[in-house]
């Protein structure tokens, strides 16, 4: 008999229609295979939340420093439980103003999340216990400066507020310099019979420095430009001042230790905007920020001295998310901040997980590695063979001769703006999808909480012992080992309400249900607070004696700021067990 229902499920399964094949539609057509600018993205954003009036709230938490507002969308069901009540997400992108392509990668978690309602049950499910809060744009000034001026794929890096980099008093008065018309920052160089550079004899786009002792015939200058102030250097005081990601409260160092940090944490108006976002919403149990480039999914801590923010117990949920993103993300690779990359002092998410204890990832998307995507092995030629071959020679801007005012004859030209850390326009919709699907995969690890089996045992005359288990289904716990240490957060609550003529006299932990001593609360008893919450994948036992006739009833309830809160009746609870 078994058989033959497993034989009749396999031809069902075979005949059903492959729904994962299936294009879900869109209210709003929008492509991946392009960059947005700043008001596109902005468009984009309040089209959605007008096609999906249900689903998306749209709210400028903030400006940047030029007054462009900085625009988050709230997606949760309106017709269920209120999203500051639930747990959620937060993603963010475009912290620094050249990596472009995080703003892209949370626009289309935006899009998808919301055709994906209802039509995919896994995701459907998902937002009706999770909200998420979604802001593209961190860095509005200088996304809207790479798109609108010259640029590189390294630059504008920090926001737009004004700054004296060389001490004359006078402020971004010595930027690089399009000398070309190209819209890019490339190069120049300079003939020179005693340079260390020659050009390659096949193809003369490419420059190659000499053997030591060997004399060359060109010179590198850098960046193109020249010197507007008159002080005999050329690209020292451009646009730009705050490095966003070195300016926040966790770890913050000054500007003569590490540079861009601002004055203080939180300086920029972008980054207390945001925080004063996340600090209002408790609720956010786990934080991811799109970078570029190299394709790394990056936890902290950002320097050495800080890894006791880091228990085994909270390193094993960062293992456990980011393993899976190995697996989602081809080339990507799970690092530590400071011991596999560099330290970054005052880090986003470095203050996120450390100051807030909420799990938090960066990102590094991009990796060359996929141009040529068998083995992931890069070196010049294959590179060259890239931009020719399949990017059509549009991220090159062949050499032009330029007088310079200070150099004389140079060559301008080289890479552009579009050559690298972004993703390029045909390979961006995989990109945004493997990313998104990671940031799922580590929504579903927010806690998920659920009463295993509690028992009710009559000790005496009108004395009861009622065990209570709560299990979490979920990676994430309910409080991170770093908040239970540091007091961050609001705790735990685990209540017992009594009817008339019936109360709680003690209650306490205890780790097996054989125990016959517990770990007694001292206060409040019928409401226990707890500073450790549910453990990820784990449970709690914790047993109330109670003073009460035969037949009594109650509520227990178990909240969360990071979980549902859970609720049921004691009669309830003990019938699958029971009475002693």
């Amino acid at each position: 008999m078994r058989l033959i229902i497993l034989t009749a499920i396999l031809v069902i399964v075979s005949a059903a229609p492959t729904r994962a094949q299936e294009n879900i539609p869109s209210r709003v057509e929008l492509s991946f295979n392009r960059y947005y600018t700043v008001e596109e993205m902005a468009d984009a954003m309040r089209r959605i939340a007008e096609a999906y009036p249900e689903l998306v709230e749209l709210r400028s938490i903030g400006k940047s420093l030029q007054g462009r507002d900085m625009w988050l969308a709230i997606v949760n069901p309106k017709h269920g439980i209120p999203h500051a009540d639930k747990p959620a997400m937060f993603i963010d992108g475009n912290i620094h103003g050249n990596e472009i392509q995080g703003g892209e990668m949370v626009l289309y978690t935006l899009w998808y999340l919301t055709k994906a309602y209802g039509n995919n049950d896994h995701l459907t499910e998902l937002m009706d216990r999770c909200a998420f809060y979604l802001l593209p744009i961190e860095n509005p000034d200088s996304r809207a400066w790479w798109f609108e001026n010259i640029a590189s794929p390294h630059s504008p890096r920090g926001n737009q507020r004004p700054y004296d980099d060389d001490g004359d008093g006078l402020f971004d008065e010595d930027g690089p310099d399009d000398l070309d018309g190209d819209g890019s920052i490339t190069q120049m160089w300079k003939a020179d019979p005693d340079g260390e550079w020659i050009r390659d004899r096949f193809d003369d786009r490419i420059f190659r420095r000499v053997e030591p002792g060997q004399t060359g015939d060109w010179t590198r200058l850098g960046q193109e430009g020249i010197d507007n102030d008159g002080d005999g250097r050329i690209n020292e005081d451009g646009t730009t001042a705050e490095d966003m990601n070195r300016n926040w409260p966790g770890g913050w160092k000054p500007n003569y230790v590490q540079y861009g940090a601002g004055p203080y944490p939180l300086s920029a108006p972008e980054t207390r905007a945001i925080a004063n976002f996340v600090q209002a919403h408790p609720n956010i149990a786990a934080f991811q920020s799109y970078h570029n480039s190299g394709g790394m999914i990056l936890r902290g801590p950002g320097a050495n001295y800080r890894n006791d923010f880091y228990s085994r117990a909270d390193a094993r949920v960062y293992e456990t998310i980011g393993k899976m993103g190995e697996t989602l993300l081809p080339y990507y690779r799970l690092m530590v901040i400071y011991r596999d990359l560099y330290s970054v002092h005052g880090g986003e998410v470095n203050w996120a997980a450390e100051s807030l204890g909420i799990i938090s990832f960066t990102n590094e998307l991009w990796t060359a590695a996929k141009y040529f995507q068998r083995d992931g092995s890069t070196d010049e030629d294959r590179m060259w063979t890239w931009r020719d071959k399949l990017d059509f020679g549009q991220t090159f801007t062949p050499y032009t001769e330029v007088e310079h005012p200070q150099y004389g004859r140079v060559l301008v030209g080289g890479l552009n703006k579009w050559a690298s850390r972004n993703t390029p326009t045909f390979m961006l919709e995989e990109e945004c999808h493997r990313n998104f699907a990671f940031t799922m995969f580590h929504a579903e690890q927010m806690p998920l909480l659920k009463f295993g089996q509690c028992t009710l045992e009559q000790l005496g005359p009108r004395l009861w012992q009622l065990t209570v288990e709560v299990e979490n289904e979920s990676a994430i716990p309910t409080r991170t080992d770093v908040q239970a240490r540091n007091g961050i957060g609001r705790r735990d609550v685990l209540e017992l309400a009594l009817g008339e003529g019936a109360r709680v006299i003690t209650s306490g932990s205890i780790s097996d249900r054989r125990d016959r001593t517990i770990d007694e609360v001292s206060f409040e008893p019928a409401r226990v607070l707890l500073d450790r919450g549910v453990p990820g994948q784990g449970r709690i036992l914790h047993r109330f004696i109670i003073e009460a006739d035969e037949g009594f009833d109650g509520t227990v309830r178990y909240s969360s700021d990071w979980a549902l809160d859970i609720e049921e009746s004691v009669s309830d609870l003990v019938d699958r067990s029971p009475v002693r």
